[in-house]
């Protein structure tokens, strides 16, 4: 059985801080969990980048800052192996803007809304041992998806249902990788749910979310 764990975290460090999920605590969350290999919300092709030339940082600030200034410093220092498991297009991304279909002013109107779905979830930060990490938090995150497929379905298939179906089946093909160790899953806290409802059904995995309870 391998054991596969979810940590959701926010990729800005001043909401991290604010938030008490800053990168000493998403430190000390690591090393308590003890994996064998991180699964990270890195596109491939960046990790590849940054295994050639440490100070190249990808497209778009990508990956995220947690990434360089923690998490593949800690796997070179503890011997923790890494696996990206993002996936994206980024030549077409913004071609697939869920608010492109919109004129403005309801553009601007839309992403106002968005903007507090966003403040509804974080106001969930403390309703479990881990910020972001519960099931306040998840519930929250699915009707903002729900709200966002109405608005634009071929947006949310692209940006979210493929990008969920790849990232899984590359936990999926760590896991064959490493049967039976400790795989640690980081990605943005709105991918907590897709993780833990997929993982969660398959039988050679036992999955730990939250990490703390």
């Amino acid at each position: 059985m391998t054991t596969v764990g979810i940590l959701g975290v926010m990729h800005d460090d001043e909401t991290r801080r604010k938030y008490n999920l800053g990168l000493d605590v998403i430190g000390e969350l690591i090393l308590d969990f003890q994996p064998d290999v991180i699964c990270g919300e890195v596109l491939p092709g960046s990790w590849e980048r940054y295994r050639r030339d440490r100070n190249d940082r990808g497209y778009w600030g990508e990956p995220a800052s947690e990434y360089w200034d923690l998490i593949f410093p800690l796997c070179e220092a503890k011997g923790i192996d890494f696996s990206p498991i993002d996936w994206g297009e980024l030549d077409v991304w913004n071609d697939f803007d869920p608010f492109l279909l919109y004129e403005e002013p309801h553009r601007k109107e839309l992403r106002d809304e968005m903007d507090r779905w966003f403040e509804k979830q974080l106001a969930t930060w403390n309703a479990g041992a881990i910020p972001f990490n519960s099931p306040e938090y998840d519930a929250i995150t699915r009707a903002k998806y729900e709200w966002s497929e109405r608005l634009n379905p071929r947006a949310h298939i692209f940006r979210w249902v493929c990008r969920h179906m790849i990232m899984i089946q590359r936990i999926k093909n760590t896991v064959k990788e490493h049967p039976g160790k400790r795989l640690l899953c980081i990605v943005g806290a709105d991918h907590n749910h897709a993780l833990h409802d997929a993982l969660g059904k398959e039988n050679d995995i036992r999955v730990v979310y939250p990490l703390r309870s």
